[in-house]
């Protein structure tokens, strides 16, 4: 008998999450939990326009925490950024959408 998964069967599953998924952040934990929020709504509310819901994110944030934010939601890039230390936030939203969040001035 053959114990491997068939094509197509349950070995196959990929798994895509539709709740954020931290990567990284070293922000305190009551500033990560208001800006997963923003990130949220705004992916939810502009999902079909990454540069829209970029700058939602920036304003809110701008607002909220102060200025000096700076937001990035896409798919399939890289980064390399400098930050003010507790001031950075990197996530998965609905498996593939990235968000990166951070503070420099």
């Amino acid at each position: 008998m053959d114990d491997q998964p068939k094509e197509g069967g349950e070995g196959d599953k990929k798994i895509i999450h539709v709740y954020p998924l931290v990567k990284h952040s070293d922000m305190q934990e009551e500033m990560k939990n208001e800006a997963i929020d923003m990130i949220t709504t705004a992916c939810e509310k502009y999902a079909q326009n990454y540069e829209l819901a970029a700058k939602t994110i920036k304003e809110a944030m701008d607002k909220k925490f102060g200025t000096y934010w700076h937001a990035c939601v896409g798919e399939g890039f890289g980064f390399e950024v400098s930050y003010e230390t507790k001031n950075i936030l990197y996530l998965f939203f609905g498996g593939n959408l990235a968000i990166v969040l951070w503070k420099c001035s």
